[in-house]
């Protein structure tokens, strides 16, 4: 796997920049302590300002999901038609004086014409508008040309001022919180363009989806607010808090699911999760998901546009199909996953200077064959909200009628195949993409194909006695609850997360009673899925992207090089040369710091030892600390004028540990303590230290007498993990 871009990543040391947040506490404390009333006021301040950060945080998340909503419903009508009375109106907004509700359970109201289309006078489709009369190939043309406009015009948008809008998010986010800084990727002109071309991409017709990407939005407001904040701005690992609350945030308001938000940021996403994280996520999805109701886009007082209820029961002989729809769910999941990293892979080695283009080719062909189609011409979400609806009358293009049964399964087979490909091809493109509900849109497309298909087995044969259970003369089989099942299996096998998609189909139907055949849906998923590739499709990016992340370490970690499994450190760290770079605690002359800051700008940090000759390890330093105390000093360093400047420097010592006359101290930037291991400890006991206390590096000494023998840097562990599997 690539390795090439790491060098492009800056890494945090949680272990450093936590013991640099109690240092700057204590010494916050020690003031306050002696101020009186201002003190108590700056400490009462101090524990409101974390609440407040994420107050501010989840309503602004709320806020911007509702706006995307609400312009992509407006942009995805504007494909059919235009409403004569508004221009700014959607179809349903336009219609809704002569709007009929919809059934117990729906999501909103259609027109009087009912079929999934509106129909009222103020809404003219665009073939009676520009001819006065109905031309289907008129329709299908303004569908396509809008729909491959809209598509474009974001490629567009995103390549030219944001490319880190591109994609998801999830792969960066999960490498952010597992201690990796990926500059500019959660700043605001990234949140400004994601926003904007989310709204379009979805709206274009290209089988994408809006939830790992508010994901992503939701870590860039955290991210813009809190630096505003001092308390945040210097720390890190404060800085992780909130991005991790953040993130719980946009799941939370993207699915309308604050306690799945949560579990989701906690299972999938962060690689350390502490009780006031906890918390802090639990208020943020809280805060985002008030403020979405708040805002209610589309007027109908549910979170999103696909909540569902189910008021009936379902059939111990219902198992077998709920394990049937499992296995499709971990089917469809890995085959997704291989097709679409071979598809990123070749659209990194061919189509690299082409995305625009390959962007409008792919909604080009994606809406001249979803519109012929009447359940994938509907937006995903839409889709999604009719096919998990109960059946009361007719149904959405009259599915519930049970002649028309044969035609049904046929339609739904064929959008299940045509979404799945379209996914494939479309994850991954440069717009802001998610996978989420365009792999639920399938996993409701084949359950609601199979629950229809079984239902119209048992009215044609309500004998037999694989239906002994069923009531006579009632409805037995429920086509929406296998679209449920369906949309939960499909999410789990492409994602791998479990417990957390469980959750939140609860939360969007609240139909406790099906808990039991979800985690049965979403295991048989996640095994199956395992079987095919190892990770979900967020880890495999990640490997593709050459993403430094070192959450995925697992007992396959190693790939099929077993040899490497139990190695010493030894074998892996970077030994001691002679060009091996150190500073003596006993003192240096100022040139010779000053030319070793400036020769080598990619490293991060130095051992200290106290001398060169025993090279003893005491300690170890950061560059960056270094080039403030020169510039504090007034002395010139790296990037500041010629060599000359420094050569002409007095050439006093620089004491890196006590006190030696008119020597600089600065024993003051030496972390005193730095991890160390010895040359034997195994790889596994070295990678667990990585992740548990998140060190940029460990030093490795000698069993003796502790004498500096090499080290071992997080990204030179990933290196050599990435380089065997």
């Amino acid at each position: 796997m690539s390795t090439a871009r790491f060098d492009e990543f800056h890494t945090v040391d949680w272990v450093d920049d936590g013991a640099k947040e109690q240092r700057r506490r204590q010494q916050r404390d020690a003031v306050w302590a002696q101020s009186g009333a201002w003190g108590t006021a700056a400490w009462a301040y101090d524990a409101m300002v974390s609440w407040l950060v994420v107050l501010l945080v989840g309503a602004l998340v709320g806020v911007n999901t509702a706006f995307i909503s609400i312009v992509t419903e407006w942009l995805s009508d504007a494909k059919l038609g235009v409403c004569t009375t508004g221009w700014w109106l959607n179809a349903k907004f336009c219609c809704w004086e002569h709007a009929t509700p919809l059934p117990p359970g729906g999501t909103g109201l259609l027109a009087s014409g009912g079929g999934g289309e509106s129909t009222c006078a103020a809404w003219v489709p665009w073939d009676q508008l520009v001819f006065g009369t109905d031309l289907a190939a008129v329709r299908w043309t303004a569908f396509v040309a809008i729909g491959t406009a809209l598509a474009t015009v974001c490629a567009f948008l995103v390549r030219e001022y944001a490319p880190l809008a591109a994609g998801s998010g999830l792969p960066e986010i999960k490498a952010i919180l597992g201690g990796f800084v990926i500059r500019g990727f959660m700043g605001a002109w990234t949140l400004l363009m994601k926003s904007v071309g989310l709204a379009m991409a979805v709206a274009s017709g290209l089988s994408v989806g809006k939830e790992g990407p508010a994901v992503h939005m939701g870590c860039c407001v955290g991210n813009v607010v809190s630096r505003n904040f001092a308390k945040y701005r210097r720390s890190a690992a404060r800085q992780r808090e909130i991005v991790s609350a953040s993130a719980a945030a946009g799941v939370a308001v993207a699915f309308g699911a604050p306690i799945g938000g949560v579990l989701f940021s906690l299972e999938d996403l962060s690689s350390r999760f502490p009780r006031q994280t906890l918390w802090r996520s639990f208020f943020c999805a809280l805060i985002a998901t008030v403020s979405l109701q708040a805002m209610n886009p589309f007027w109908t007082g549910k979170l999103v546009m696909f909540q569902a209820s189910y008021d009936r029961d379902w059939h111990a002989f219902e198992l077998a199909f709920f394990a049937l729809i499992g296995v499709f769910g971990g089917v469809y999941g890995g085959l997704c996953i291989r097709m679409n990293m071979r598809v990123a892979a070749f659209r990194k080695k061919h189509l690299g200077q082409h995305a625009v283009l390959e962007v409008a080719v792919l909604a080009l062909a994606t809406t001249a064959v979803t519109y012929i189609n009447p359940y994938t011409r509907e937006d995903m979400g839409e889709m999604l909200s009719y096919l998990l609806q109960e059946c009361k009358d007719r149904g959405w293009h009259d599915m519930c009628i049970p002649e028309n049964a044969p035609r049904v399964i046929l339609g739904l087979l064929v959008a299940t195949v045509l979404r799945a490909v379209g996914t494939v091809l479309a994850y991954g493109c440069k717009v802001p993409c998610g996978i989420f509900v365009p792999s639920m849109a399938i996993g409701a497309s084949f359950g609601r194909m199979l629950g229809t298909l079984l239902q119209a087995i048992h009215r044609a044969h309500p004998k037999w006695l694989l239906f002994a259970q069923c009531a006579p003369d009632t409805a037995c089989i429920t086509p929406a609850t296998y679209a449920f099942l369906g949309a939960a299996a499909a999410m789990s096998g492409v994602t791998k997360v479990t417990v957390s998609v469980v959750v939140i189909m609860y939360e969007l139907t609240g139909a406790l009673n099906f808990i039991v055949p979800t985690m049965i849906v979403v295991m048989v998923a996640r095994i199956i899925g395992d079987a095919i590739v190892e990770g979900g499709i967020s880890e495999q990016m990640i490997l593709l992207n050459g993403l430094p992340f070192m959450d995925e370490v697992d007992d396959t970690a190693w790939g099929d090089d077993q040899s490497l499994l139990g190695l010493p450190v030894a074998a892996l760290m970077r030994a001691c040369d002679d060009d091996f770079n150190v500073v003596p605690s006993s003192g240096m002359p100022l040139d010779r710091l000053v030319r070793l800051v400036r020769e080598t700008p990619r490293i991060r940090g130095y051992p200290v030892v106290d001398n060169e000759q025993d090279m003893r390890a005491v300690g170890y330093v950061y560059r960056a600390d270094i080039l403030r105390a020169l510039a504090a000093n007034r002395i010139p360093h790296a990037g500041a004028g010629g060599s000359s400047e420094w050569e002409r420097l007095p050439p006093r010592l620089v004491v890196f540990a006590g006190t030696s006359g008119t020597a600089l101290d600065l024993s003051g930037l030496v972390n005193t303590t730095p991890i160390t291991v010895r040359p034997h400890t195994s790889a596994e006991t070295t990678i667990e230290i990585f992740r548990k206390l998140g060190p940029r590096t460990i030093l490795v000494t000698s069993e003796d007498d502790g004498q500096l023998v090499g080290l071992l840097t997080r990204k030179d562990l990933l290196r050599r993990m990435r380089s065997h599997k």
